[in-house]
């Protein structure tokens, strides 16, 4: 009988689940060029299979059903879409106060992800970690009798989750809860369940108690039922918090960060990027900047496209490797050998 030998490795030395695809290698040696590599489209996901739901707070975004989707990607990866990053909804299904139906089969991400990957296989597909759009109380996390967090019965509870995106076939879990010690959670039942190779953890690193978020939570239908996020999310005022959050997501073995929102924390991003220059920064436009840009833009304020490209083009200066942005679509589209940059 040969005797194995058991290798206990640090979480912050896994280096291959940043590289074990083409797409998460290139993130890895971007600088500053604005290529179709440098953007995310986020996507809402919900139960009605053959639905397209305009999102009236979110002026051109819609809410997909799975056989929707299909068509509605197909063009976008034809022009260089590289990654898309899923929020799941629910309207039929319950929620409760263990967000039972963030991870079941009946979850539309859970069940988008297989036909997903066999439509485009080479879209790389990132899935939100969060029990707020599933829990009864609109919270991120599972909550104590007297309404405040159980900060050690959310961590098993959302690394479940993420186990189960990563075992439907996600190649990125993001958790967007912002408890304490969800990346060492995740990364831990990863690497039991032997996928800690295959699944990149993208930390929304920090994550801002913002006024920005408004038009999301109609999107993914995800409002407190009481109080606010403060609790758990950075206060806007604060920039040593944001850099303690984000030495201990890189301690705890994080593939790739994030600052969200990404206007009012250019500040935020500049200074984590510079600190940990050897990770892959993401930021997220916001529901809320989106819809600022749009309707500025239809107002006449200024021209949509030139504006667009002058924001994003001041976000990969401030060290933005990654913009998640709901533009995705029309970036693509001026991304086209035709126009000029």
């Amino acid at each position: 009988m040969i005797e194995k030998t058991c290798y206990n490795v640090e979480k912050r030395h896994i280096l291959h689940s940043s590289i074990f695809n083409q797409t998460l290698r290139d993130w890895q040696g971007l600088q500053s060029e604005l290529t179709t590599k440098n953007f995310m489209y986020p996507i809402f996901l919900v139960e009605d299979e053959n639905a397209v739901q305009p999102i009236d707070s979110m002026p051109g975004i819609s809410r997909f059903g799975i056989n929707k989707l299909k068509n509605h990607l197909w063009p976008l990866v034809q022009k260089g879409l590289q990654a898309i990053l899923l929020f799941g909804v629910i309207d039929n299904l319950p929620k409760d106060d263990y967000a039972t139906n963030a991870d079941s089969l009946q979850n539309p991400v859970i069940k988008a992800l297989p036909q997903l990957k066999t439509w485009f296989p080479n879209l790389t597909i990132a899935c939100d970690v969060c029990l707020c759009p599933y829990s009864s109380h609109g919270h991120c996390g599972i909550l104590f009798p007297d309404g405040t967090l159980n900060n050690e019965a959310s961590l098993e509870r959302i690394s479940d989750v993420a186990l189960s995106y990563a075992q439907a076939g996600a190649h990125i879990v993001a958790p967007s809860d912002m408890m304490d010690g969800r990346i060492a959670a995740i990364k831990q039942k990863l690497i039991h369940h032997k996928l800690a190779n295959k699944v990149a953890v993208l930390s929304y690193t920090a994550k801002f108690a913002s006024n920005f978020y408004g038009p999301f939570r109609d999107a993914a239908k995800s409002k407190p039922a009481f109080g606010d996020r403060r609790c758990y999310q950075l206060p806007p005022t604060s920039a040593n918090l944001a850099i303690r959050a984000a030495e201990r997501d890189v301690s705890e073995g994080a593939d790739l960060l994030m600052v969200k929102p990404v206007m009012a924390y250019m500040d935020i991003l500049k200074t984590i990027k510079d600190k940990f220059p050897h990770y892959p920064m993401f930021v997220y436009q916001v529901s809320g900047e989106y819809a600022m840009i749009y309707k500025a833009s239809q107002a006449g304020t200024f021209d949509l496209e030139a504006g667009l490209m002058e924001i994003l083009r001041s976000l990969r200066r401030a060290g933005a490797d990654v913009i998640i942005t709901y533009f995705t679509p029309l970036i693509l589209d001026l991304l086209q050998p035709k126009h000029k940059l």
